[in-house]
């Protein structure tokens, strides 16, 4: 097998056995030891692909950075299409996986991490901040097919969405339900009057307790 196939099998199937690891026993389970017995590989494998763990986990944010923004790049591509609220119902649902909220309570809290991520991130919280420019871009590609008026401020709407969801949803890991599912279908029920400008309540709705979310997001939309 050529060596470049060798090491992207083995980047990728460390940064699978570190996802299940997080979502099974949070942050503090969080170890290269977990990751390489969880991926079934011998302890030097990690290492041998990687400097240190703080390396690793700056692999593995980066790796799930990319995901999502692929994922958020075919959305600004396809502006104009479904609705709004429909859209960034699925991008929201995109960023806000317990995997990627864990990811960055691991940033927030490991200094050294955060160092090795400002070479791509060089400000705000890495998966957040990018987040928050992918939404942004969205934005800015229904303002030019008209369906946002020209005044608003898509980056400013963008990094609210981002901010609420994550001061809502910090924390939530493990096997509790698909948090942003329930808080996003409510979205689609309570944004019941578009008018000018429309004032679209985002209700999160659990077994446990009710959210209304801070997101009042001040679209000025056309029709």
């Amino acid at each position: 097998m050529p060596m470049g196939v060798a090491l992207r099998d083995a980047r990728a199937r460390l940064f699978a056995a570190a996802e299940r690891v997080l979502m099974r026993d949070g942050a503090r389970g969080l170890t290269s030891r977990a990751v390489t017995e969880e991926a079934g590989v011998a302890k030097g494998v990690l290492h041998r692909h990687f400097a240190d763990f703080d390396d690793f986990l700056a692999g593995l944010v980066r790796d799930r950075i990319a995901r999502f923004g692929a994922e958020i790049d075919e959305l600004t591509g396809a502006a104009g299409s479904a609705t709004l609220v429909s859209n960034l119902a699925e991008a929201l649902t995109r960023i806000f996986t317990p995997a990627n909220l864990g990811l960055v309570g691991i940033v927030i809290a490991r200094d050294g991490l955060r160092s090795r991520l400002r070479a791509t991130t060089p400000q705000g919280i890495p998966i957040l901040a990018e987040a928050s420019a992918g939404l942004a871009a969205y934005l800015d590609a229904e303002r030019r097919v008209g369906r946002v008026t020209a005044d608003t401020d898509a980056r400013t709407l963008a990094m609210t969405l981002i901010g609420t969801g994550h001061m809502l949803f910090a924390g939530e890991l493990g096997a509790r339900a698909p948090i942003l599912s329930s808080l996003l279908g409510c979205a689609r029920r309570w944004s019941c009057i578009w008018s000018s400008p429309a004032k679209v309540a985002l209700t999160y709705v659990s077994s446990h307790r009710v959210f209304c979310a801070a997101f009042r997001l001040e679209l000025i939309l056309f029709g």
